[in-house]
């Protein structure tokens, strides 16, 4: 298993799984190899003793805010975070229980994932106005949090996200041949076996390694790689991973989906990775109305705003930032540019 498939799984089971992590071919070395990513950065105190980690580079303002896909953590922003922070403030920064963060006993819910980082940006004392970028699974908790804190966001980039309703709609297609409730059920029930393993001790080569415990990602250093690996057998990641599997289908979903409303004139970008390979055993036209599904949900959330738009990023898979870190700059360069015009002294 792959830290690439924990995200992938949660926006793309409900679309049977068929496109990939990654569009392109891996890379013949690796691309993010910042020694930053193996340690801790800046651990900040949300909640009498929780600390989560928040790695900030640059100055100016809007700050950029980084939210990594299920189970991802703030490297997975390392080809992107650095560029950009040569124009404004970036913070990226890992959920809790994921990456360097300490667990909590909160359920993983887009609410409590939105307040936890309010929480943090106080604590650590970033002031507004935030542009958010969320990706994946992300892309609900930054719009819960601009929904919570609307005086605070400027603007939104959502990469390939996720969506409150897409297990509803995605998973009536070819329903006669294909479950999707059972599928996902399933996954929910590994997820906690993972995390009764987590608890006695994962023994490497043994199947419940292999089936809980990322593969080495080729974007990513070595160095990297051992990290994310050895975080990954932790119970504290398993059981942050479990969570946010949980609610994402069922309490996250509602309460993303009571935040619908019109954002007005604040820029919305929407990114959709494209083309989606067909799946095994999966016909070229129910591709087809998986793919319609997927691009009408984010056509959906960019028509929140007067100035929303949806792109589709060519060549890429789930994990745009990494197979095309330039589309993903470009994107925030845009909300940004925007939002210094409306804000003159945001420089």
């Amino acid at each position: 298993m792959s830290n690439r498939y924990v995200a992938t799984i949660v926006s793309l089971l409900c679309l049977a799984i068929a496109s990939q992590a990654h569009a392109q071919e891996a890379p013949k070395s690796p691309l993010v190899t910042d020694p930053v990513y193996t340690k801790p950065q800046h651990l900040v105190d949300v909640d009498h003793g929780r600390r989560l980690n928040l790695y900030c580079r640059g100055s100016g303002s809007p700050t950029i805010i980084f939210d990594a896909g299920l189970g991802e953590s703030t490297s997975t922003w390392g080809l992107v975070q650095p560029r950009l922070a040569k124009k404004t403030r970036t913070c990226s920064y890992d959920r809790a229980g994921l990456g360097f963060s300490d667990p909590t006993d909160h359920p993983g819910t887009t609410l409590n994932i939105a307040d936890d980082l309010h929480r943090l940006l106080q604590a650590a004392h970033i002031a507004p106005p935030y542009i958010l970028v969320g990706h994946s699974s992300a892309g609900m908790n930054v719009r819960v949090f601009a929904d919570r804190y609307p005086t605070e966001v400027v603007g939104l980039v959502l990469i390939d996200p996720s969506h409150e309703d897409q297990s509803q709609r995605s998973w009536k297609i070819d329903s006669d041949n294909w479950n999707g409730y059972a599928q996902w059920e399933a996954s929910l029930k590994q997820a906690r076996l993972c995390v009764d393993e987590a608890k006695e001790g994962f023994i490497k080569g043994t199947p419940a390694y292999k089936t809980c415990i990322p593969d080495p990602d080729p974007y990513m250093s070595q160095a990297i790689n051992d990290v994310k690996i050895r975080i990954s057998t932790t119970p504290g990641w398993q059981s942050a991973v479990l969570s946010e599997k949980e609610n994402i289908f069922y309490k996250s979903a509602d309460e993303t989906r009571a935040t619908r409303r019109s954002f007005g004139d604040m820029p919305i970008i929407v990114m959709t990775h494209t083309p989606f390979p067909k799946g095994k055993d999966e016909t070229q036209e129910i591709r087809n109305q998986r793919t319609l599904i997927w691009e009408q949900m984010h056509n959906e959330v960019a028509a929140m705003s007067t100035r929303g738009v949806n792109e589709l990023v060519p060549n890429t898979g789930h994990f745009i930032q990494l197979d095309r870190p330039q589309a993903v700059i470009d994107a925030v360069d845009q909300v940004l540019a925007i939002s210094r015009d409306r804000m003159p002294y945001a420089r």
